[in-house]
């Protein structure tokens, strides 16, 4: 991913907090040459390895499992996003821009064999999204259909090796534009908008708890609009 260094985040907590803020993510690797993506939800384990670890499955009749023992994949975790009118700025020379945050886990691959281990990261995948309901839903490993459906898919971790977060949230305007930017968000409504103007407010007013505030780069989004 091109991050330039006025966007980078690279704080280990915050891009965990960050992935479990955003666990369905995108499976990138390699088959036969050509790169094949699964959209999976994922669990992290912040202190297994040296950098976390990512657990996960697929279906056994997707293909993609089968070359990607070993091989070193990227996880994609995308938060929100938004359009920046131009007119926002209130300035000229400016141009349109997408403000958005996303985290890049890269690291290699290790199939889980033993049926009974991928039952429990079932349960505890389900035990994580079911957790906060009103009236959760309780795995059962010692149902019988349960063996039965979990020989049907392929489990797996991904021990990070390397990282890297972009918040790219205008950092390269004057604060009186992100300002404006804030505003134009909220006034416009809906979650992805909310979201990053509460982003850019909090980087602006330098709170840790959300992201790290990021030096001013030069004006200008066109040569790093991605």
């Amino acid at each position: 991913m091109y991050v330039p260094s006025h966007y980078a985040e690279a704080d280990l907590p915050t891009l965990f907090d960050f992935i479990e803020q955003h666990l369905f993510g995108l499976l990138i690797s390699q088959q036969d040459g050509v790169p094949v993506a699964t959209h999976l939800p994922f669990l992290l384990d912040r202190t297994a390895g040296e950098r976390g670890v990512l657990s996960a499955h697929v279906a056994r009749q997707n293909p993609q499992w089968k070359e990607f023992d070993g091989q070193q994949v990227l996880a994609i975790f995308h938060g929100p996003h938004a359009y920046v009118s131009p007119a926002w700025y209130e300035a000229e020379k400016v141009v349109p821009t997408w403000n958005y945050v996303a985290v890049h886990a890269y690291g290699r691959v290790k199939l889980i064999e033993d049926l009974d281990e991928t039952i429990a990261l079932v349960r505890e995948l389900t035990d994580r999204f079911e957790r906060s309901r009103p009236n959760p839903w309780t795995f059962d490993p010692s149902a019988p259909f349960v063996r039965k459906m979990a020989a049907q898919i392929v489990a797996f971790r991904i021990e990070i090796e390397r990282m890297e977060g972009k918040w790219k949230l205008n950092q390269n305007h004057p604060e009186e534009r992100r300002r404006r930017v804030i505003d134009r968000l909220r006034d416009q409504g809906g979650e992805d908008s909310e979201e990053i103007a509460n982003l850019m407010a909090a980087m602006l007013a330098g709170t840790k708890d959300t992201v790290r505030p990021l030096p001013p780069a030069p004006h200008g989004d066109l040569g790093d609009a991605s």
